[in-house]
């Protein structure tokens, strides 16, 4: 006889705590600081939750989910001659040239 078993482990965002505090290890957008449940599935029905304990960092972007220890630090200001002649992208918070149509970092609109 046998026996298929298809299962896993999930790590699963709860609530965001602090939105763009980081910049993501994986793409380099920014990361929000999120309270996470690790999740056990049984055929990909969630069967048992447990809450974390360290909040990390998730990036909406990739869908990645790392410490608060291994982020990047964030873009540093940019100098004020440098705003006049560019834009801010609405999304990851980076400079972008004024005729540009899309975010050359994280593919949004301006």
């Amino acid at each position: 006889m046998f026996f298929f078993f298809v299962g896993g482990v999930d790590q699963q965002v709860s609530r965001v705590l602090k939105y763009g505090v980081s910049r993501c290890i994986n793409c380099g957008s920014m990361a929000d600081l999120v309270e996470y449940d690790k999740v056990v599935k049984a055929f990909f029905i969630p069967v048992w939750k447990r809450h974390a304990k360290e909040p990390a960092l998730y990036c909406n972007n990739c869908n990645f989910l790392f410490p608060e220890t291994m982020s990047l630090p964030p873009p540093p200001p940019p100098p004020a001659s440098e705003v006049s002649d560019t834009l801010r992208c609405r999304f990851c918070d980076r400079l972008v040239e004024p005729e540009f149509r899309f975010c050359p970092f994280c593919g949004s609109s301006l």
